[in-house]
């Protein structure tokens, strides 16, 4: 689990839910979240930051390797390997009746 070298960087795969939009990152900062990666890859592979109706939407990185889902708090270094590929969800909340 987690990368042992002592790389700073890692080069990583993301990915959409639908597999259409792909983003490789050539380097990213093994001390960052997966969090941090998140927010600064939405904007480059161009997912909304908004559902329809203008609510906000939060997104979890899904790790194939493993098949789990990643804790925004979790480091880069320490629960991601080099060229790990990652599939963005966003989380829905489902309204109130």
């Amino acid at each position: 689990m987690g990368n042992l070298s002592t790389a700073e960087e890692i080069e990583l795969e993301i990915s959409d839910v639908s597999g259409q939009k792909v983003f490789s990152v050539a380097n990213a900062p093994v001390a960052n979240t997966v969090g941090e990666l998140i927010q600064e890859v939405l904007g480059k592979m161009g997912l909304p930051r908004h559902d329809a109706g203008g609510a906000p939407l939060s997104y979890q990185a899904r790790l194939e390797r493993e098949g789990r889902h990643l804790h925004a708090s979790e480091r880069i270094g320490d629960s991601l390997e080099n060229r790990d590929r990652l599939t963005l969800q966003p989380n829905i909340d489902a309204g109130l009746v």
